[in-house]
């Protein structure tokens, strides 16, 4: 127990703590993206994706406890490393300052972390909380519906597209970060983790936008979909009776 305080309270730990948790979230989000871009495989396949993920318990709530966990400990470590490197330097620079990573996504991550951990409070309850839903319309039997169907309101989609983008310079730096917190350096490698990181970033950032995206212009959820998406629900209910 008292290692674990003191990893806790060394910059080293603190530093290790938010490079592993961030670990665990961006794969997370890259599983999640190429879970939903079965989307495009229409109403039935999505469906029944959803089904399978609430049908296994196990893997559900253990993934929900881990995320959970992770996202807070990845926000209050990152916080309070924030405040050390704040502490530890009281006088603003004389000269331009140089960072090694000179980025936007550097010099965001404090500010775009919490953004993004208010963002993920409001997409687990605009998807999965009856009465959440922007169009009052819930069926928890069809997440494609309710998938399209608020993504056809355009600042739900305005909301989603802004929080990717946050959600794409943060992974940019923080991919990069961990790299270099759990040990993977060496500068003959900082340009190929650079571009790994920024692929990455990129891969999940298009990706989510893609979605919303694609349902304004009706590239997923046109009519006909919805109602083959509708009458596949009534039918496994019928049976199911």
């Amino acid at each position: 127990m008292q290692g674990v305080l003191t990893l806790t309270r060394s910059t080293i730990g603190q530093k290790a703590i938010v490079a592993v948790t961030g670990v665990i979230l961006f794969g997370f989000v890259i599983g999640h993206l190429t879970g939903n871009l079965i989307l495009l495989a229409g109403p039935e396949a999505y469906n029944a994706y959803a089904a399978a993920l609430k049908g296994n318990a196990p893997l559900l709530w253990g993934t929900r406890i881990t995320l959970l966990t992770s996202v807070i400990l990845h926000i209050v470590f990152t916080m309070q490393l924030a405040k050390r490197n704040a502490s530890a330097r009281p006088n603003a620079y004389q000269k331009p300052r140089k960072d090694l990573v000179t980025t936007y996504a550097a010099r965001s991550m404090v500010l775009t972390g919490p953004l993004l951990a208010a963002f993920i409070a409001f997409h687990l309850a605009h998807f999965t909380v009856p009465g959440i839903g922007i169009n009052g319309v819930f069926d928890p039997h069809n997440p494609y519906a309710n998938l399209v169907q608020d993504f056809r309101v355009w600042y739900v989609s305005a909301i989603y597209i802004f929080a990717n983008i946050l959600l794409g310079l943060h992974l940019w730096h923080g991919g990069w970060s961990a790299a270099q917190s759990i040990g993977a350096q060496h500068p003959k490698y900082d340009a190929l983790k650079m571009r790994l990181a920024a692929g990455l970033a990129l891969f999940v950032a298009c990706g989510n936008v893609f979605i919303p995206i694609a349902v304004q212009t009706h590239i997923i959820g046109s009519s006909e979909q919805l109602a083959e998406s509708r009458a596949l629900v009534a039918a496994e209910q019928a049976e199911e009776e």
